[in-house]
């Protein structure tokens, strides 16, 4: 994560140790499960199912750039306006996130939104729910609050893959999966880890197309991300004309 494109294999033993540790502290000691997305069906491997999942892809890691680069532009703008005095930023961000709430008359949006989040895989749910998460999260963080990274990604990628599926006619559980992994992939700008939360969540089902989607969304996100401070190690294409150790804040501006 710290270094885009670029794999530390001497890193590998301790995090899958601090994996395991975690895991078996957190279920065996403490008692607490791990969120399950069940997958109802996947679609017979056929030319067609993947040319629609690496559209659906591009739609995804789109979504992820539009939310990290709104966010920036926030706290861009928010630091500059009150002179980077963040209790003020923190104090109009506030008021902003209450009236954008009123507005949308749901609180579904605030928080993690873990209830929205399982039934997106299980049934329809309001298709504009991906940008009323979207413009929260973004107003959120941007204006100084601290919180979580990940599940506002999982939560944006899964609704709008559940506003989708009729278009592209495939399972809706299978559509939402997919847009979890692909717009976390894009926002995080890292792929292997990506298919391998995807391996883990959904048991192994459908690993081929996500494996697709996670280096498709990786690709097309371009050089944008969550944070800033993300040093590229190789740009993602020869297109791509930026000095080693470049970080990401530097090659949006570019």
């Amino acid at each position: 994560m710290a270094a885009l494109g670029k794999l530390k294999f001497e890193a590998v033993v301790p995090c899958l140790t601090a994996s395991f540790v975690a895991h078996y502290v957190t279920t065996g000691a403490w008692g607490h499960k791990h969120e399950e997305f069940i997958i109802q069906s996947v679609p017979e491997i056929s030319f067609i199912t993947f040319m629609k999942v690496i559209l659906l892809s591009v739609i995804f890691c789109l979504v992820s750039v539009l939310y990290c680069q709104l966010r920036h532009e926030i706290q861009h703008f928010s630091e500059k306006l009150f002179k980077k005095n963040h209790m003020k930023r923190a104090f109009f961000g506030g008021i902003l996130v209450v009236a954008i709430t009123l507005m949308i008359g749901s609180q579904d949006y605030n928080g993690r939104g873990i209830e929205m989040l399982e039934l997106s895989f299980k049934e329809e749910v309001p298709p504009f729910s991906f940008l009323a998460k979207l413009a929260l999260t973004a107003v959120t963080l941007g204006s100084g609050f601290v919180g979580g990274e990940a599940i506002p990604l999982f939560f944006m990628g899964a609704t709008l893959g559940n506003a989708l599926h009729t278009f592209v006619n495939l399972p809706l559980s299978f559509v939402a999966a997919l847009g979890l992994i692909a717009t976390f992939s894009a926002g995080t700008n890292t792929p292997l880890a990506a298919f391998l939360l995807a391996m883990e969540m959904f048991n192994g089902k459908g690993l081929e197309y996500f494996f697709v989607a996670c280096l498709i969304s990786y690709l097309f996100s371009g050089h944008h991300g969550l944070w800033p401070s993300q040093k590229i190690h190789e740009p993602k294409s020869r297109l791509f004309q930026l000095p080693p150790g470049e970080t990401i804040k530097k090659a949006e501006k570019k």
